[in-house]
């Protein structure tokens, strides 16, 4: 817009005096403003000349003056239906019935906003046993068309018109109803009727206009329209009407030009919302259209068009989880509607529920009227569950019902392959490319299919074929070049990747290509100035950013992998893949703060993404705020309700707070959701056996086996329950089985704990030996002998033997700890020093600090060994040794009070612990005054 000249100086006095005066004057004018009563009259004649927006601002004006006016609440209420505004429309409609207003136009003003809003149950529930008034009538009866009841909405209609004959709601309501009957002719003769007393009456010229507009006569639609926009220039659904058409001409500047106009008229409009965002859908620019439709759904939630239209949104930016949530809303609904049903298949095969994508379309596959798009998901379905004859089938029924569809030949091609006919897969991938020379997917799915059976000759045969149909497609050469490097001519792939780049110096693939070549060849650093040459010609390209991010992975690299993730997600800050990837980043490379911040500044715009709670959980994890993990990861299993993943972090979670009982619960469920999911088995066993009832814990082993019979986890787990049931003959059997069907040393450790608890040690050192001699380099198992020799009270042995161990791992906390009890029992100056660094290696673990805390009682620094103690046996109350040690530090730092308490609670439960006589001692010691 050009910028306004200054004002002329005399101009500038005058304009200044004139505001003066009317300044002055404002008092004088107030005494001969219009009553509220004049203003809903002026407000009246608006509304008949079509300026909505000047009656609403008169009748804000009346409302002022009168804001108890019941007929002023109610004109505003129609004057927001007239803009499309249905949500204030429905507020000023009950603000009107609350205050008595006349209950039949006021519950006909509510009625047609719930209409409008798509709320046709509650339109219909809220205005039952209403007066007989015909606008009610007919707005009850739009409810019932809306909802299928064609009976209802006919003896709505037919009441209306039985008292006034020329009704024109009634009637056009009649001619939507032949519509839905297929009684064309008698749909146009109820607009004719209406528009033989009225030409210019606008429901009837709308009517009249989706008429023809639904006879395929687009332009004749366009012209009813704008007879409407004469009638009623700010006629929002006019506008709107006329953009949905252009959306369909593939006119989208007609479109936004529409909505701009309707915009204007009513910016609040649900309608003019719904469509900016199904406009935006169409031009594709998803992301604009989820924020449009996010909040049109704030506002009104159940308004179903845009729940569709949201998860179409979703589909297509690949957030499927999000998509199925608004598809099965739909269906809610709608349960009759293929679309939304093929829909919802689509976004279950997209987040790997094949299964459940299946069970989605099988009541379709049982029509009488077969779709083929209907087969093909289903056929989509099967190939992703590997069900490849399954697949075949279908793809060969659908391609049957539509003959020219190269997609679904191509889909039988691919499923023919994965059956292992390759032959016969080949084929059908050549009928698809001759049915459709110019099917970008066909022909690479024959050049690949090639390619994957080691055909290369054949490949470029196909790769050629279509650079003979298509030349100016850069897929092609890319295609060519991919086939070239395979054959082993990296020049000749070269050139094609270049000319692919010639022909769309934006195209990707074309430069991974070349830099994979690069690669291939052992030159790194050329692969990687191929990508940033690349980068420097396409600035915005995330791709390249992401492939120099691989690159730098390569050569790890790590500060150039987040340099070049950074850039990635510079390009768009609310875009969910690059910011996922560099939250990911971030935690790698322990960079927690930064990948927290990130993941709480992009679930702004993406509050229920998966990925980016997940990455919040882990990073909250990180900090140790297991509060703030927990509630991340019961929204991602809120956003997840199938997903047994995501609920069996939340148990995990549960258990890590001190909540078995609802851990248990939530394992229940994961169980309920995926009955084989093992890990999930597994704790719920080890919750059983903690809350004794093995029997339980040993059902789950039992199903385990039956599930996986050549898994070893069913059975390693009945082995583990038999220990804890004290009976080491019995577990040796199932260790036996487990260790036949997998070789580990965790199962040889257990074997040989399960023989010693049996009495059979002999042939446990045996075992043990042979496992070493095999596995010299198992450092698990070595600290494990370390273990069975103090246990044996050989200390010297097992000190040598852990401090082998820890010259390869010397940050290792278990096996300095018990290298410290060895030296602390050989009487070892070093013993100190080592249960520090134990303790600095494993901070919170109560056994760590129980064998700090008895060396320092040993040394004399009874003080520190209090304090040391003290958190051991917060951190693990029911360990008996370590109450004990906490009672002698107690008596060796002068608190003999506290140290008989400690005691006196110790020797009131179970005594079977290794120091109980050593107890039992101290007690009477300190009893007598010792």
């Amino acid at each position: 817009m050009p910028t306004r000249p200054p004002a002329h100086p005399r101009r500038a006095t005058r304009l200044a005096t004139v505001l003066l005066a009317a300044v002055l004057a404002a008092p004088l004018a107030a005494c001969n403003r219009p009553t509220a009563a004049q203003q809903r009259a002026h407000a009246v004649q608006l509304r008949s000349q079509g300026d909505f927006r000047g009656a609403l601002i008169v009748l804000k004006n009346a409302l002022d003056a009168e804001p108890a006016n019941t007929e002023t609440r109610y004109l505003l209420a129609r004057t927001y239906l007239d803009l499309g505004d249905s949500t204030t429309a429905e507020k000023e409609a009950r603000q009107a019935l609350d205050r008595g207003y006349a209950r039949g136009p006021a519950l006909a003003a509510l009625a047609a906003a719930l209409v409008m809003e798509g709320q046709h149950r509650k339109a219909l529930d809220e205005t039952r046993g209403g007066p007989d008034d015909p606008a009610l009538s007919a707005a009850r009866g739009d409810a019932w068309l809306a909802l299928g009841r064609n009976d209802e909405a006919r003896a709505a209609y037919e009441h209306v018109l039985a008292q006034h004959p020329d009704d024109p709601a009634a009637l056009v309501g009649m001619g939507r109803l032949a519509i839905v009957e297929g009684h064309g002719d008698a749909a146009h003769g109820y607009a004719d009727r209406v528009l033989a007393r009225d030409p210019r009456n606008v429901d009837a010229l709308m009517f009249k206009a989706d008429l023809v507009r639904a006879g395929a006569q687009p332009e004749q639609a366009l012209a009813l329209y704008d007879r409407v926009l004469a009638v009623s220039p700010q006629h929002r659904t006019a506008h709107v009407e006329k953009a949905y058409l252009a959306i369909g001409l593939r006119r989208p500047q007609l479109a936004q030009a529409e909505l701009d106009l309707a915009a204007r008229a009513a910016p609040a409009s649900l309608l003019v919302g719904y469509t900016q965002a199904l406009l935006d859908y169409s031009t594709d620019k998803p992301d604009a259209a989820r924020d449009v439709l996010y909040k049109v759904l704030k506002a009104v939630p159940d308004h179903m068009p845009s729940v569709l239209l949201a998860g179409a949104v979703d589909l297509r930016l690949g957030s499927y989880y999000q998509s199925e949530q608004y598809f099965r809303r739909y269906l809610e609904r709608n349960p009759a509607n293929v679309y939304a049903r093929k829909m919802l298949a689509q976004a279950l095969i997209g987040s790997g529920h094949a299964d459940d994508a299946r069970a989605v379309l099988e009541p379709m596959l049982d029509a009488r009227q077969l779709d083929a798009q209907v087969l093909g998901l289903a056929a989509d379905a099967d190939m992703q569950s590997h069900r490849f004859s399954q697949a075949a089938e279908l793809f060969a029924r659908a391609s049957a019902l539509d003959t020219a569809s190269a997609s679904l030949r191509t889909g039988l091609g691919l499923s023919r392959l994965g059956e292992g006919a390759t032959d016969d897969a080949v084929r059908q991938l050549q009928a698809a490319t001759t049915l459709d020379k110019n099917s970008l997917e066909a022909g690479e799915a024959l050049v690949q299919a090639n390619l994957r059976l080691g055909r290369r000759d054949a490949a470029l045969d196909a790769a050629l074929a279509l650079e003979r149909t298509q030349p100016g497609k850069p897929l092609v050469h890319a295609l060519k070049g991919q086939v070239l490097a395979a054959q082993g001519k990296p020049d000749a792939a070269r050139a094609s990747f270049e000319r692919a780049l010639a022909l769309d110096p934006s195209y990707y693939r074309a430069a991974a290509g070349l830099s994979q070549l690069a690669l291939d060849a052992q030159r790194p650093d050329e692969a990687r100035r191929i990508l940033v040459a690349f980068l420097g010609r396409n600035k915005a390209s995330i791709d390249a950013m992401a492939g120099l991010a691989a690159l730098a992975g390569r050569a790890h690299d790590q500060a150039q992998v987040t340099h070049w993730l950074e850039q990635a997600a510079a390009v768009d800050p609310r875009a969910i893949g690059p910011g996922v990837e560099l939250c990911g980043q971030y935690l790698r490379t322990k960079q927690v703060d930064k990948a927290l911040e990130l993941a709480r500044r992009l679930q702004v715009s993406h509050p229920e993404d998966p990925d980016l709670l997940d990455l919040q959980g882990k990073a909250q994890l990180a900090r140790g705020d297991l509060p703030a993990a927990l509630e991340s990861y019961k929204q991602l299993a809120q956003a997840l309700p199938r997903s047994a993943p995501a609920l069996m972090q939340v148990a995990a979670l549960r258990l890590l707070s001190n909540n078995p009982t609802q851990a248990e619960d939530d394992f229940k469920s994961v169980l309920a959701i995926q009955p084989d999911f093992p890990s999930a088995q597994l704790e719920l066993a080890a919750l059983y056996v903690r809350k004794g009832s093995p029997d339980l814990a040993l059902m789950l082993a039992e199903r385990m086996q039956r599930q996986h019979p050549n898994g070893a986890a069913g059975f390693q787990l009945q082995g583990d329950i038999l220990m804890a049931k004290h009976q080491p003959a019995a577990a040796l059997p199932a260790y036996e089985h487990a260790y036949g069907l997998h070789v580990t040393n965790e199962l040889a450790i257990k074997i040989d704990s399960a023989l010693r608890e049996a009495g059979r040690v002999a042939e446990a050192e045996s075992r043990l030996g042979k496992w070493l001699a095999a596995h010299p380099d198992d450092l698990r198992a070595q600290a494990y002998r370390a273990q069975t020799w103090i246990g044996a009270g050989d200390f010297k042995r097992a000190a040598a033997q852990l401090e082998g161990v820890l010259r390869r791992q010397p940050d290792n906390a278990v096996a300095l700890n018990n290298l410290a009890v060895c030296y602390q029992a050989l009487g070892d100056a070093r013993a100190r020093a080592t249960a520090e660094a134990a303790l600095r290696g494993a901070p919170q673990r109560p056994d760590v600090m129980d064998t700090l805390g008895w060396i320092l009682v040993g040394a004399g620094d009874a003080a520190r060994a209090v304090t040391v103690l003290r958190e051991a046996h917060a951190l693990a109350p029911k360990a008996r040794d370590i109450r004990y040690h906490l009672a002698a530090a107690l008596a060796a730092s002068g608190d003999k009070d506290g140290a008989r308490k400690e005691l006196d609670g110790l020797l009131a439960g179970d005594m079977r612990f290794a120091q109980a006589d050593d107890a039992r001692k101290l007690s009477a010691r300190l009893k007598t005054g010792g």
